[in-house]
């Protein structure tokens, strides 16, 4: 089922499905990584124009609150909303952003990463897709199925378990699910995206919630959802992103990027 087909609201009126890129100039790791050249332009935009691809979005906004990012994407033809600097989370700031818009509570919102240059609209077809379909599911996310030993061991990694129906069962920074038997098969593991799709009515509602235990072990905002008892069902994606945490991965995102030109619709 196309999304296209899934985006009416109950009553008939239409149900809007935004898509919003948070970003903020300051980062202890890479200072003004929104606005690194990457392949000639500023990470943001390699971001919003994929992100636009996706047909089932109905518009896309940077949200951000500083003045040289909202002026760089109005150079490149995008739309930016301010928001305020004092938000602990990209949710935080994303929940700000839908008051600034209006979107009513069974609009969807979909929380694309900004240092991911690499992101399929397909990806996002998928997302908005997996929410949708479960209506009693208040949010959604992406995970890759994978089986690289080194990234099922390592804590930068975020694994996944789901049950049955897709709904998330936990995730962790640790090898998940663990494999007793070490002579057996390679560890194959879901590996999480941090991408969301979000009903705005439950984002208003998550953005209140305080952290629990297991997220501030984990340092993993979505468990703050599972642990406070809401579903988070869990899409599979053929598609594999990487993102930019540091300068260093400028490089090998501008290979990427020049070995697989512009990403086409499935």
């Amino acid at each position: 089922m196309a999304p296209a087909t899934l985006n009416i609201r109950m009553g008939g009126s239409p149900m809007r499905t935004i898509g919003i890129i948070p970003a903020r100039y300051a980062s202890s790791r890479f200072p003004g990584k929104p606005l690194a050249e990457i392949a000639g332009r500023p990470m943001i935009q390699h971001v919003q124009e994929r992100c636009i691809l996706a047909t089932c979005l109905d518009a896309v906004y940077v949200a951000t609150d500083d003045s040289r990012i909202e002026a760089a994407v109005g150079r490149f033809g995008g739309r930016a909303i301010m928001t305020g600097a004092h938000h602990a989370s990209g949710t935080d700031r994303l929940e700000e952003a839908c008051r600034i818009l209006g979107l009513e509570d069974d609009d969807v919102v979909v929380n694309i990463q900004g240092d991911e240059p690499l992101v399929h609209p397909d990806m996002i077809q998928g997302l908005v897709r997996t929410l949708l379909e479960a209506p009693p599911c208040p949010m959604a996310t992406l995970a890759f199925a994978s089986s690289d030993e080194a990234q099922y061991r390592d804590p930068n990694v975020v694994k996944a378990v789901v049950d049955g129906k897709g709904l998330a069962l936990y995730f962790s920074r640790s090898p998940l699910p663990f494999w007793r038997d070490p002579s057996g098969a390679p560890p194959a593991f879901l590996k999480h995206l941090g991408f969301y799709a979000y009903r705005r009515g439950f984002l208003g509602v998550f953005a209140r919630l305080s952290p629990g235990v297991l997220e501030n072990a984990e340092k993993l905002e979505q468990l703050r959802a599972l642990e406070h008892g809401y579903a988070i069902r869990v899409g599979l994606t053929a598609h594999e992103t990487h993102g930019v945490d540091t300068p260093e991965d400028i490089p090998e995102v501008e290979k990427l990027l020049a070995r697989q030109g512009r990403p086409q619709l499935a």
